[in-house]
């Protein structure tokens, strides 16, 4: 894993500074501390860096990018793992292609000189975003995972196209201007985001299982999107019968290969390890693809209610890990709340965020760069409550209303502490989603019920932009009806929440940006994308039997897991809310009080003071329900977020940051 970034010019002759090309790599060094490169050839109007870090090819300057092959027709810069890359290489070099490296990364050129872009890209498996300059087409290919594993953002200024895998590496050019945008503000205090939008003003992500083909003509970019991959759930009643044996016996057989393949590096490999049946199957099966003891990796917090680590210690213990708990408290989370968004780029509702940071960076101090995860799972096979609330509402016409009464008292009941978080408080629907989708997916529901919080908030100089402004039409604008139509509706609640909450959330701020924070890189075999689309095909009943989710898994599961998990009920992973105890509170109200002062508030036109008074003193009154609380402390979250953003990004000049960066390391040039 690294960091990409690069810049393409409006015109050919338009000359590439080295050094902005270099503080670009620089200001990115936490996702690539091992070695940079840069390449901007004369007369040519684009230039790439790389900020490296060395799993596959541990050789300093063999695997060094930007790579600039074929003759100097090609130049390409990688962030990311390909898989199975070693046969295609075989392959290739049967052709007669010439390999410079050994490194996974250089298949992608020599693909492309053989087949195109387009028959290239299926060919890909992994977690992956990079860019491609082919000089005889004159154009740019920037392309990012089917998942949005890993990220890739962009912008237009008035000279150049700008690119890097984070922001902050976009800021870096001295032509972007940093501002929040006042739509981008609105979902940063709601948590749910529209995709491909950051909360920067005309700064874009590429989206997962995209591509952008920029050319340049007479001086103007021409943008094409093209989307090569996406969830293809079958259209309802199409699903061939086959017995459950099928289901469950392909479940594991892909699963087995996913971890497999990415076991492969040449530096130890560990888990995370929750005590969530996700995590523990990859740990099981890679302890028995692995000879020595797995380091197993658990956080445990300091509330024995969202606590899992005594279950994670039963799953090390069943197949002899070498288990490490990283034990976190209330000092520990919001101390690093600050840097945390620094990584992030965006708001975090829960200290999770935080906890995933601190776990990152206890992986590096004991010398580990690379863990599986288990993240994707509860995508693939329908985990989250959410899931199990939309197949019983919407997926089965003439439910017993006894059974459906008692299905939902379980549900409540076994989720009460996620209530205004994972599930909606209240119920909440959106028009335009309901003209998409069929109904307003229960995942969205919570979030979007946010909104009259967030319209408070927002200072009353930008309300004017929001006035009219319908935050689940911007959502629903961008999901694709060609995957909707006429599926059944789990297979839509899924889709939606892949297309909203998985990438940017749990892939974001829960994923790649605080585990590269501490140059670590996470592997989530689930997102296979082999898995995936096996996993499109498995019936609902399936996925989801009774009031047990996840159950093909669980069965495919069976033998590798200890009984306790087999039968475990999903368990939502998630920090404990400042409002669970007084040392989280006093600890959120001291950030709140430095970084979202009335100083601060009155000078940066963001947040309206008065009604985040009104909302602090609702989280401490003891008569405010709980369900409540767990809303009002991710709004607050997010506020604290959002000025810190500013803090970070706005009122600092991150190109002035990011040189600075680069004297330190001593890549000036």
């Amino acid at each position: 894993m690294c960091g990409i970034a690069g810049i393409f010019a409006r015109q050919p002759g338009d000359p590439i500074d080295s050094q902005t090309l270099v503080n670009m790599a620089a200001i990115q060094h936490h996702r690539g501390p091992d070695n940079y490169g840069y390449c901007n050839p004369a007369n040519m109007g684009v230039g790439m860096s790389h900020a490296r870090l060395s799993i596959i090819d541990l050789d300093e300057d063999r695997g060094r990018q930007p790579f600039w092959l074929h003759g100097g027709h090609l130049m390409f810069v990688h962030n990311g793992e390909f898989y199975d890359y070693q046969r295609i290489r075989t392959d290739l070099a049967a052709k007669g292609m010439h390999f410079e490296s050994k490194s996974d990364s250089e298949i992608v050129p020599h693909l492309y000189q053989e087949l195109g872009m387009a028959g290239t890209l299926p060919l890909l498996r992994g977690e992956f975003a990079f860019a491609l300059y082919d000089d005889a087409e004159d154009a740019l290919y920037l392309v990012r995972d089917r998942f949005g594993i890993k990220p890739l953002y962009w912008t237009i200024t008035d000279n150049s196209v700008v690119f890097g895998s984070e922001v902050k590496v976009v800021l870096a050019h001295p032509d972007v201007n940093a501002e929040i945008d006042t739509h981008g503000l609105f979902h940063q205090l709601i948590q749910v985001m529209v995709p491909g939008t950051t909360a920067f003003k005309g700064i874009q992500q590429v989206e997962p299982g995209h591509m952008l083909k920029i050319t340049r003509n007479g001086g103007e970019f021409q943008v094409e999107t093209t989307k090569y991959w996406d969830m293809d759930f079958p259209l309802a009643g199409t699903r061939p019968q086959r017995e459950d044996d099928y289901y469950v016996q392909g479940v594991r057989d892909q699963l087995i290969e996913a971890v497999n393949l990415r076991l492969n590096a040449d530096v130890p490999v560990g888990c995370y390890l929750s005590g969530g049946i996700d995590s523990c199957s990859i740990l099981g099966l890679a302890s028995a693809y692995h000879q020595d003891p797995i380091k197993a990796f658990t956080i445990s917090f300091d509330n024995k209610d969202y606590d899992e680590a005594d279950i994670a210690t039963e799953m090390a213990h069943s197949v002899k890990a070498d288990q490490d708990i990283l034990n976190l408290n209330a000092d520990l989370l919001y101390d690093n709340f600050s840097r945390t968004i620094w990584h992030t780029e965006r708001t975090i509702y829960n200290t999770l965020a935080v906890a995933k940071l601190m776990m990152s960076q206890h992986v590096k101090h004991v010398d580990y760069k690379v863990v599986l995860t288990g993240e994707g799972s509860d995508e693939l096979f329908a985990g989250y409550p959410a899931f199990r609330k939309d197949m019983f509402l919407h997926g089965m016409e003439g439910l017993d209303p006894e059974q459906a009464k008692d299905w939902r008292a379980a549900l409540e009941s076994n989720n009460k502490l996620f209530s205004g978080a994972m599930l909606p408080k209240d119920e909440y629907s959106s028009s335009d989603i309901n003209d998409k989708v069929g109904f307003t997916p229960s995942c969205l529901q919570p979030w979007l019920g946010c909104s009259e919080y967030a319209r408070h908030l927002i200072h009353p100089n930008r309300r004017d932009e929001i006035a009219d402004y319908e935050p689940g039409k911007a959502i629903a604008h961008k999901l694709d009806a060609t995957y909707l139509q006429d599926r059944h509706p789990l297979d839509k609640a899924q889709y939606v929440w892949i297309k909203t909450m998985l990438e940017g959330q749990i892939l974001t701020w829960g994923g790649d940006r605080v585990d590269m924070a501490n140059s670590m890189e996470a592997r989530p075999a689930f997102l296979d994308h082999h898995l995936a689309e096996f996993a499109c095909q498995i019936p609902p009943e399936m996925r989801i039997r009774g009031n047990k989710e996840k159950y093909v898994l669980r069965e495919a599961m069976k033998g590798v897991l200890p009984e306790t998990l087999y039968k475990r009920e999903k368990f939502a992973f998630m920090a404990p809310p400042a409002h669970t105890d007084d040392a989280k509170w006093q600890k959120l109200r001291a950030l709140l009080k430095r970084y979202v002062s009335d100083e601060s508030l009155a000078s940066t036109d963001l947040i309206d003071q008065d009604y985040l008074a009104t909302l602090i003193a609702k989280q401490e009154d003891p008569a405010t329900p709980d369900a409540d609380k767990v809303q009002i402390d991710a709004v607050l979250n997010h506020v604290l977020g959002v000025m810190l953003l500013h803090h970070h990004f706005i009122a600092q000049d991150v190109s002035q940051l990011a040189y600075e960066k680069a004297q330190s390391l001593g890549w000036v040039v």
